[in-house]
Parts: C-alpha cells; structure tokens; sequence
C-alpha cells in the first residue's frame, strides 16, 4: 500500500520560462541534490490528442498557446499528487506529435516540481504552486538550444524548427510566456546554471524537508 502524505507536508514548486531557457538543468540540479525526494511533472506531456488528424495536420498545430494543452486535467492530477494519491500521467510523443497509448505511473513525494512554458498562465495551476520560478534567459541563446534539441532530440528539420519557431514559438512568447513572469516569487537570470539561485532555492526546500 502506498504511503499517504498529507497535503501541508507537500512543497509543489513551479518551473516555467520560454522554450530552450534552462528549466529542465534547474530541474535536474534539484532532483540530484534531493534524490529520491522529488516528484516530476511536466507540462508537454499534458498536449491534446488528436488522433483525428493527420501527421501533417498535427505538426501544423500551435502547440504554445494555452488551448494546446489539456491544463484541466494537470490541475487534477496535481490535486491528486497533494493529496497524497498516485496518477497516471500522460505521455506525449514528440516525434508524432500525438499523445503516446502510455502512461507514467507516478507517486506523490515531499517534494513536487510543475515544469512547463505555461504554467504560470492558468490561474488554478499556478495558484497551487508554493513557489513558482521563472526562468529567463536570452532569447537568441533559447533558439539556439531549441535547434540542437529539436534537431538531435525530436527528429526535426532545421527548417521546420525554424518556420515553427518564427509562425507561433516567438510571438506566443511574447503573448503569453513573458507575461506570466509576473506571477513568478523568484526570476532566475541566466538559466538554470546560475549557482546563487539554486543555493537559494536548494535552502528552501532543505527548510521544507527538516519541518516535515
């Protein structure tokens, strides 16, 4: 039987920040320095199905807006987590742009990281975040990051990174992305490798564990 955690001593901890701006080197800095401890959930993998549409179709698909996301569900996997309930979490696969027929079997633990460009922008999500960090970083540095990962990664072509990035990457950015760094309690400048931030984010979460 699974263990039950109550939802006080759960500390949920939302990553957002553009596309390629270092959230998952922040994310994994802290899942090394609390092994064991930490619970992943992301954001892409909660991407609509559309199984009525074609591979063509799908990749023609704004997939940085809000409405490409099934956030609804999120909310309640999260509430789930909180209280202490494994779920089974979607799986998204980028190299066919559909959701995978697979699922993660994923358990609640003391600590729960939300990571995602969107995040922020769905009031409900956010409001169950304790600390919510925006990652910023440069935009050129960004889509360089995002060629290499796409390109190597994904499966995708120089080009079509690009036409994606130029037609709905970039100016969904600048409508919803940036705009959510409002509701951030802490700005990460420089990626996920600034080392005075994750100090300061590493202090708070040892605080979190030694009360609970």
């Amino acid at each position: 039987m699974e263990e039950k955690i109550m939802d006080d001593n759960i500390l949920v901890i939302g990553i957002a920040g553009g596309t390629g701006s270092g959230k998952t080197t922040l994310m994994n800095n802290l899942i090394s320095r609390f092994e064991g401890m930490v619970t992943v959930i992301s954001h892409d993998n909660y991407y609509k199905r559309h199984d009525d549409m074609t591979y063509e179709e799908r990749s023609q698909l704004n997939y940085d807006e809000p409405a490409a996301f099934d956030t609804s569900l999120m909310v309640y996997h999260l509430e789930e987590l909180r209280r202490g309930h494994a779920i089974e979490c979607p799986v998204y696969d980028f190299t066919i742009h559909n959701r995978s027929e697979q699922t993660i079997h994923i358990v609640p633990k003391k600590v729960i990281i939300v990571e995602g460009i969107l995040i922020f922008e769905n009031e409900e999500l956010r409001n169950l975040m304790d600390i919510r960090i925006f990652v910023d970083t440069d935009a050129d540095i960004r889509l360089c990051r995002r060629i290499k990962r796409d390109v190597n990664k994904r499966g995708r072509t120089l080009e079509s990174v690009l036409k994606q990035y130029q037609d709905t990457v970039k100016p969904m950015h600048e409508r919803y992305v940036e705009p959510s760094k409002k509701y951030a309690n802490i700005v990460v400048p420089e990626g996920g490798k600034n080392l005075v931030a994750l100090d300061m984010i590493v202090g708070r979460i040892q605080r979190h564990l030694e009360e609970t």
